[in-house]
């Protein structure tokens, strides 16, 4: 049975900088194109930042870049998104989720597993 676990998601200061995991289990994420999504009430997800399988190789959305990394440990079957500079805007719910597709997808309908979800609210 595959699992995906987000943590870390909380409340935050505008400015302030915030760490999600997402823990793997039942699947190893070296084989999988692992991705973080996320999705605010009324909207549909949107992708945030893909971390390719095998090369590892990350792509960040425009909405976010210079402000997210997206880092995998394949012995603690972990992927980590890094956020800096947080902004009201950023509040959403952030999903972490898995492929086996190669390519860069960026459309949730590509991600086969899903996780629960951990909420980030950016708020003064």
């Amino acid at each position: 049975q595959v699992q995906l676990v987000e943590s870390g998601g909380r409340l935050v200061k505008p400015g302030d900088s915030l760490t999600l995991s997402c823990a793997a289990s039942g699947v190893s994420i070296r084989g999988y194109t692992m991705a973080w999504f996320r999705q605010t009430p009324g909207k549909a997800r949107e992708w945030v930042a893909v971390s390719r399988k095998s090369s590892g190789a990350a792509f960040i959305a425009d909405a976010v870049k210079d402000r997210v990394t997206i880092s995998r440990d394949h012995p603690k079957n972990t992927v980590t998104l890094q956020m800096n500079s947080l902004k009201p805007e950023d509040t959403a719910v952030y999903f972490c989720a898995a492929t086996q597709v190669v390519n860069v997808p960026t459309e949730e309908s590509f991600y086969r597993y899903w996780g629960q979800g951990t909420q980030v609210t950016v708020s003064s």
